[in-house]
């Protein structure tokens, strides 16, 4: 089962003690600002949980898996997200 935006809140207001309002705005902030900081070019990074951070793709060739044609996949900027140590810990122990 996956954990939803408004699972991920209500779980959120129940650890904090606040209203589920509160948190799904708390949510909500924290995914505007991260998506701000990486947009400006500023990576994120909140110790022991994860490293936000943009990098560059550089342009390549590929294949159409329908066609099997040949065709250049542009240059891009993609988002890189890299776990912290007490994640990874975290998730090992489970």
């Amino acid at each position: 089962m996956t954990l939803t935006r408004s699972d991920l809140a209500a779980r959120m207001a129940v650890a904090a003690n606040i209203t589920q309002g509160q948190a799904a705005d708390a949510l909500r902030a924290f995914e505007d600002t991260v998506t701000q900081s990486l947009v400006a070019g500023t990576p994120v990074k909140l110790t022991g949980f994860a490293k936000f951070d943009t990098t560059q793709r550089s342009a390549r060739n590929g294949r159409n898996p329908r066609t099997g044609e040949s065709i250049e996949i542009p240059a891009a900027t993609v988002v890189k997200i890299v776990p912290g140590a007490g994640l990874k810990t975290a998730v090992k122990g489970s």
